[in-house]
């Protein structure tokens, strides 16, 4: 390290001094701009890779790992945020959902820790996105769509709202809200048409012609289709895309038993040149669609040829969906031409693709035709297809009124901030005022003092002396409100937040010895925690008396949250296992509350007492209860009866109010193993769903 030298006083010195810094302060900027940018270009370089055509999906994934590698290693927080979102965006319809919910996570943190809310709408419009193609989360899809669109809204950026709420649409339309659907397009529209967004118009209407197809108002949806041609002519000059429209009109004529007509508009879609090549999937959608318009107009001289061309088509672009509609049509034609052999053997196999699938609703279309094929056993099928039809109408219902709980807690929490934030200001406005107040009277007062002191001077020796011990009288009163004031707030601190700092206290000790940059927002994030103690304190007692009616979305991300916390504060190992076959979220709220705590209270005891380097927690299910295990590697103790620690008792409280049990297990020398037993209460009643499925399966 280079001794201490003086500051130049000439100047000459001044001057040279000057020079040497700045030069050495460009270099110094110059230099760690280049890295950046080769970091930067590094991560463009790999993301035009995955752009590649020629790139396979195993070679994708390993460009995309390498990219959010690079990504993690940048310091400008700004710039990782920009590419946590590229890559979020790129993975939400890939299939490997590990790497997308380790970016989009790491993308929702740089957003929240940059301030950068329109970047935290997008993350969480990808997250959103990767649960609406996955069918079991669409309630979670609506959830995260909902908090990009109020955040949207709250930015005045109509178009990204507008683009939202056509997501949202989708879902409804999925799971067959069609009203509410068309309601949702609607708002999407008047925020859309001002801004003259013709491409998004024409999504608009197209989705409320699907829906008015779906609730069979074929008027209506001719009607619609036609207005969403209209946009499309704004802005595709081509044939080839209003063409591409009529396989939807033909769809509705189809549907009205027009196929003729409908005939004619498949027709006209696949005599478009590079369809084949530039819509690969409606290829052999339009295919299915002209070959069944054919089977009901007995016009089979084509047939089955076009449904086999239709299913190869579809197997070698992977359209599940479209080769188990052609399969169930090709067996529907097998049974028009009395070959019931042929017709049983494709409808099992149009069943399978369908169940793989996930889809219920070509499920319950291939249970619907397989009294006709199947004539022998025609009520048994006749009975599970009524069975599934009736779980299916009870699921929908379940998840349109889980929406509309959404929609209105989001709306209470929007409200609930609205109503936050005025009280904030009212806040700021009456403090402001005491303060104004508090300063005058500091002035007018002691001016009354300084004029007080001015004529006790004029009075006699004792008089001044009198007045000197009033003021030592009034100072000591004023010390010993002090003291009872310190003495009031120790207590408070000492009875009300001490578990909580002392959690705050455990992570800044895990964290003393690091000087890199996470551990300093680590630090920032337990200061933090000790700035909102007084709240947390509010919170728990509310949720105490509210446990009932509180809800916790997304229930084993809490608990891992809790586990990465713990393990990085500790460096402990804690392993989390749990079953998959079991719907979380689904649990009432007083369950994963008290769940949650009592998993808290026992790594926590282990973290403090056991002095272990393994934590291991698994849940485990049946259809009546759910099991949890918390076993350390720890010191042990000797379990003594009768003997309850503070600990102890609150998870024997914890456990009393879900009606469990639970049991505790510990040798010296050999950990501690804790055992709780639940039994299973869900807010969704999916037994019709679940007599439904063993139907199908014994069938």
């Amino acid at each position: 390290m280079p001794a201490f030298r003086p500051l130049p006083h000439t100047f000459k010195e001044i001057f040279i001094f000057t020079l040497v810094v700045l030069v050495y302060s460009c270099n110094h900027k110059k230099d760690t701009n280049k890295q950046l940018s080769l970091k930067s270009d590094s991560i463009e370089f790999l993301l035009n890779e995955v752009k590649a055509d020629s790139v396979s999906e195993k070679e994708k994934y390993v460009l995309l790992e390498k990219a959010y590698g690079q990504a993690q290693k940048l310091t400008n927080d700004s710039l990782k945020n920009k590419y946590f979102k590229k890559l979020s965006f790129i993975l939400r319809r890939n299939h490997d959902s590990s790497l997308f919910r380790r970016i989009n996570k790491e993308a929702i943190h740089t957003s929240i820790k940059t301030n950068d809310s329109s970047s935290l709408a997008v993350v969480y419009w990808d997250l959103a996105d990767f649960y609406r193609y996955r069918t079991v989360h669409r309630d979670s899809a609506y959830y995260q769509y909902g908090k990009a669109e109020k955040i949207f809204s709250n930015l005045g950026d109509d178009e990204n709202f507008g683009k939202v709420l056509i997501s949202k649409a989708r879902v409804q339309n999925l799971i067959g809200d069609y009203t509410g659907s068309d309601l949702t397009i609607t708002k999407a529209v008047k925020k859309l048409k001002p801004l003259n967004d013709f491409i998004n118009l024409n999504i608009c209407n197209s989705i409320m012609g699907d829906n008015a197809k779906l609730l069979n108002e074929f008027e209506k949806s001719l009607e619609y289709y036609s207005k969403a041609l209209d946009y499309l002519k704004k802005y595709d000059k081509s044939q080839f895309g209003r063409t591409i429209f009529k396989n939807d009109i033909g769809l509705v004529y189809q549907k009205k038993g027009d196929h003729q007509e409908a005939i004619a508009n498949f027709l006209a879609v696949l005599n478009l040149d590079s369809l084949k090549i530039k819509k690969s999937y409606l290829y052999g959608r339009a295919l299915n669609n002209l070959a069944f318009s054919y089977l009901k107009t007995n016009q089979t001289e084509q047939l089955p040829m076009l449904f086999l061309k239709a299913i190869a088509h579809q197997d070698s672009v992977r359209d599940i969906g479209g080769k188990t509609r052609t399969t169930r049509n090709l067996a529907e034609y097998y049974l028009q031409a009395k070959d019931t052999a042929k017709a049983l053997s494709h409808l099992q196999v149009a069943k399978t693709y369908a169940i793989d699938l996930g889809s219920n609703t070509e499920i319950l279309d291939v249970l619907r035709l397989y009294p006709r094929v199947d004539p022998k056993n025609s009520i048994k099928h006749a009975t599970t297809a009524f069975a599934f039809n009736d779980s299916l109408q009870i699921l929908d219902r379940q998840i349109r009124g889980k929406f509309t709980r959404i929609e209105f807690e989001t709306d209470e929490v929007v409200a609930e901030n609205q109503l936050l934030e005025q009280q904030k200001q009212l806040y700021a406005g009456i403090a402001a005022a005491l303060l104004l107040l508090s300063f005058s009277a500091f002035i007018i007062i002691r001016q009354r003092i300084k004029n007080q002191k001015l004529r006790f001077e004029e009075q006699q020796q004792a008089s001044n002396q009198e007045i000197f011990n009033l003021l030592l009288a009034q100072n000591e009163k004023v010390e010993e409100g002090k003291k009872s004031e310190q003495k009031r707030v120790s207590e408070e601190l000492h009875d009300g937040v001490l578990g909580r700092m002392l959690g705050a206290r455990m992570m800044l000790l895990g964290l003393n010895k690091k000087t890199d940059p996470h551990a300093m927002a680590e630090r920032g994030k337990a200061i933090s925690m000790l700035q909102d103690v007084e709240g947390e304190v509010r919170s728990i007692s509310h949720e105490l008396s509210h446990a009932a009616y509180q809800k916790i979305h997304n229930f084993i991300l809490s608990i891992k949250d809790l586990l990465n916390n713990v393990e990085n504060a500790t460096k402990i190992k804690i392993d989390f296992i749990f079953a998959d076959d079991l719907d979380y979220d689904a649990l009432t709220g007083e369950i994963k509350i008290n769940l949650y705590r009592i998993i808290q209270e026992c790594v926590q005891n282990a973290v403090k007492h056991a002095a272990c380097d393994h934590i291991k927690i698994s849940f485990d299910a049946d259809l009546e209860t759910l099991r949890i295990v918390i076993v350390d590697d720890g010191k042990g103790f000797v379990v003594k009866k009768g003997k309850k620690g503070i600990g102890t008792r609150n998870i024997t409280s914890r456990v009393k109010k879900v009606k469990g049990t639970w049991q505790l297990d510990s040798m010296i020398g050999e950990g501690t193993k804790v055992s709780v037993q639940i039994p299973i209460v869900s807010y969704d009643n999916s037994n019709n769903i679940r007599i439904a499925q063993e139907d199908l399966q014994e069938f």
